[in-house]
């Protein structure tokens, strides 16, 4: 990732994406004095290291920022030295209000069975959930609700439209974590889950969302992730500022 960092042309693509997310290389490409095969070439190199995640929309392809490795270095180092640093880091996020679609990637060591276990099991999910269990019989057409026992009411609720274990979870979501949150209304969340040799990819599609939705909705999802992949490869949980607001 870092080296990915080093090029002031991939670093001049990600703040394009911070201000528009979900760009075509076309459109992308009309801000740099170069070939569309050589921004090709640079976005690749950002989708390697992970920070670049790429949807298909019909025919167009479509460039997202992802935030999350960038989270990850946070929790593992920034914190530790230099906590003022965090707020610069979370700049990324208030950036990314321009798209009704937001992506989030992560590769985690372990089975697609475990993790879809972590996702579904009430006190796993509590583990890096900010606290929050999930309640569900996860069957399609049926509802599920978020509550962390601390916080004194429920934090999210909604439907499951597509239960596919070990691949691939779609739900309806409202967020009753805030009064901001919960005026958005309902958005969706697809889950998806890819084995990848010895690990999984893990992708986060949070779409179906006004144009410039409160980022308290979708802002959260790097605590999240960066919390489950800490918990199921170390066995031990993340802190971050949303598990020491209800946990």
């Amino acid at each position: 990732m870092f080296k990915a960092l080093a090029d002031p042309t991939r670093r001049s693509l990600l703040d394009e994406l911070f201000r528009e997310d979900g760009q075509t290389l076309t459109a992308l490409g009309e801000h740099f004095s170069m070939t569309r095969f050589g921004v090709m070439k640079h976005l690749k190199q950002l989708e390697d290291a992970g920070l670049v995640v790429t949807r298909r929309r019909g025919r167009e392809k479509l460039h997202f920022l992802n935030p999350v490795p960038i989270r990850l270095v946070h929790d593992r180092w920034v914190s530790k030295y230099a906590e003022p640093w965090a707020a610069g880091l979370s700049d990324l996020k208030h950036r990314l209000e321009s798209s009704m679609e937001k992506v989030f990637e992560i590769y985690i060591r372990t089975t697609p069975e475990r993790l879809w276990e972590a996702i579904t099991d009430p006190e796993q999910r509590a583990k890096y959930n900010f606290g929050a269990a999930i309640h569900s019989d996860w069957t399609v057409g049926s509802t599920f609700e978020m509550a962390a026992p601390n916080a004194g009411f429920v934090l999210g609720r909604g439907e499951n439209l597509v239960v596919d274990p070990p691949r691939r979870l779609v739900q309806t979501m409202i967020a009753s974590f805030s009064p901001e949150a919960e005026a958005e209304g309902p958005s969706r969340v697809t889950w998806e889950i890819e084995p990848i040799g010895d690990s999984c990819r893990l992708t986060i599609v949070h779409d179906q969302m006004r144009e410039g939705a409160n980022d308290q909705l979708y802002g959260g999802w790097p605590m999240i992730l960066s919390g489950l992949k800490t918990w199921l490869e170390t066995g031990e949980q993340l802190t971050t500022p949303g598990s020491l607001m209800y946990g």
